[in-house]
């Protein structure tokens, strides 16, 4: 499927889902990072006419992927009469968050910490606008190495991107026009003061793990299974201890 046919097919596919619902939502909710996968994913939102709001919620964020979000968010107001966008800077929250757990201190839990509190945060604007909260999560992160935060990023009610491949969004990205600056900056969580990419956590690009994905004797194949391996436990049902009759 071409680019420009994938976009219109997701696209309906978002509008055709919240026509179907028992209760009908009323708005789009998602939250934007100044990444590729988020501002695919707002835009294919906002192309179903629906009520869209997107949210930049920064959290002691680096500069670059601040400035990109709030780009990107113009750039959608400008040209989607039904975007609203709002900026709900976390940074107080997540400090008194950091306070609070003092004696829990945790560098990787509290860099989780960020995603869940962003995932509350679009649950209370989707709450109090009768709305659906929009994943950002692509095949590669969601299905294959398990690269998001459990009840954070991976905390949503669809996911319209996550049978995309990560070479697949980019191609989506050019199609739809979004910002060169967004497709060409390397890909991050925004998770970590330092700005780490995903790369660098990974330790392979995303068209190495795509190719390690799909072919059995990739050389990164075994790479590959290892953070699977460590990551399954997103990828599966919750595991719930059945009571014998």
């Amino acid at each position: 499927m071409k680019p420009s046919e994938k976009a219109i097919f997701i696209s309906n596919w978002i509008k055709d889902y919240v026509e179907v619902m028992p209760s009908k939502a009323q708005s789009l909710v998602i939250g934007i990072s100044g990444g590729i996968d988020s501002s695919v994913s707002s835009t294919l939102s906002a192309m179903t006419g629906l009520k869209t709001i997107v949210l930049s919620m920064p959290i002691k964020q680096n500069s670059l992927q601040h400035d990109l979000s709030i780009k990107h968010q113009s750039w959608l107001v400008k040209n989607f009469k039904n975007v609203e966008a709002h900026t709900i800077n976390l940074d107080k929250l997540f400090e008194t968050f950091v306070t609070s757990l003092s004696s829990f201190e945790n560098d990787l839990g509290m860099a989780n910490s960020r995603a869940r509190l962003r995932m509350t945060t679009l649950y209370q604007v989707a709450a109090a606008n009768k709305g659906i909260v929009v994943g950002t999560g692509n095949k590669v992160e969601d299905f294959g190495v398990g690269f998001y935060t459990k009840y954070g990023d991976g905390g949503v009610d669809i996911s319209p991107i996550a049978d995309c491949n990560k070479s697949e969004v980019w191609e989506l990205g050019k199609e739809l026009k979004i910002h060169k600056e967004i497709i060409d900056v390397p890909p991050t969580d925004g998770l970590w003061d330092d700005g780490r990419t995903d790369e660098g956590q990974l330790g392979l690009k995303y068209a190495e793990l795509e190719e390690a994905m799909n072919n059995s004797n990739s050389p990164n194949r075994e790479k590959y299974e290892k953070i699977r391996k460590l990551n399954l436990h997103k990828m599966e049902p919750i595991p719930v201890c059945k009571i014998p009759k």
